[in-house]
């Protein structure tokens, strides 16, 4: 399969490797159905089950907040790491009912901010560049959205080549199109036509097309392809959050457009980027995906922040 392509079925898909993953799909299909308190109670289950399956991963959270959060002492810290593993179980479960769900599921389950700034870039005929991050709300956040306006999502293939595809497959009776993260001209190429794209630059991909910029005052290795993407594709850069409030609904904020970006100076737009992205954080820490390891790739000299795997 070209990298750039999209996923394609394949007959193969039907041989007993794939049972599994079909087996998987139903189950998702089946919950998607199920009333939204009952796909969030799921998925706390299978935060505790994930807390109990993967303690690497509450691992790499634990530093992940040690590190961002020094200000606050051990309970504060464990409390937000607990939410943040309640919540990676949770998100499986919203993925499910955003992917497979009905329609208008949604519909009555949420509010937007900021949607005049997508908006105005539309009607000045610049498309628009939304710099997001790694939330667990990402795709009821994708099927919100999509009630108010058309867009592209960038994505990397998922390894299983069934599930990659069912996916996009689902992701695109919403979205406009995803946009394999490879497929630079297909992306630029959509911006130029006035087009929004959602984009994520808030993981560690390793020091080529990186710099080192502070994330929670920590170097982070830091890709540079927002400004590059921005000055590329003639477009406005949106921050974009989306969280799940207290009440089971959903919040989208469009910030405004950046000024002078980007600037010239990588490491200044970095910078920036990682600082729009850690003030979003703030919000609500436990929404984001701290089981990655952010800070894998160090500056040279500097030693590694996580155990390693036994």
């Amino acid at each position: 399969m070209d990298k750039h392509s999209s996923p394609e079925f394949h007959s193969s898909f039907y041989g007993p490797r794939y049972w599994p993953t079909w087996l998987l799909l139903a189950f998702f299909r089946i919950c998607a159905l199920l009333p939204v308190s009952f796909n969030v109670a799921i998925g706390r289950f299978i935060g505790v089950l994930f807390n109990l399956l993967a303690p690497s991963r509450r691992r790499i959270a634990e530093t992940n907040i040690a590190l961002c959060f020094p200000e606050l002492d051990a309970q504060a810290q464990k409390k937000i790491v607990d939410g943040v593993i309640r919540n990676c179980g949770i998100s499986i479960m919203e993925s499910a009912m955003a992917l497979w769900g009905q329609e208008n599921k949604l519909r009555d389950r949420h509010t937007v901010e900021g949607l005049e700034h997508l908006a105005a870039a539309k009607a000045n005929g610049q498309g628009a560049l939304l710099v997001g991050c790694h939330f667990t709300t990402m795709d009821p956040a994708g099927r919100v959205f999509a009630y108010h306006a058309e867009a592209h999502m960038l994505y990397r293939k998922d390894p299983n080549p069934l599930l990659a595809y069912e996916l996009i497959k689902a992701r695109e009776k919403y979205l406009t199109s995803a946009i394999v993260f490879s497929d630079t001209r297909q992306l630029i190429k959509k911006l130029r036509q006035g087009e929004a794209v959602w984009y994520a630059p808030d993981q560690d991909y390793g020091k080529d097309q990186s710099v080192f910029a502070p994330f929670f005052g920590i170097p982070a290795a830091t890709v540079l392809g927002t400004a590059r993407i921005a000055q590329l594709g003639r477009a406005v850069v949106l921050p974009y959050a989306h969280y799940r409030e207290d009440n089971g609904h959903y919040k989208l904020i469009f910030g405004p457009p950046l000024d002078n970006f980007p600037s010239g100076d990588d490491v200044v737009d970095a910078t920036r980027i990682n600082k729009i992205i850690e003030d979003m954080v703030r919000v609500k820490p436990d929404q984001y995906l701290w089981v990655h390891r952010r800070f894998k790739t160090r500056p040279p000299g500097e030693p590694g922040l996580y155990k390693k795997k036994k």
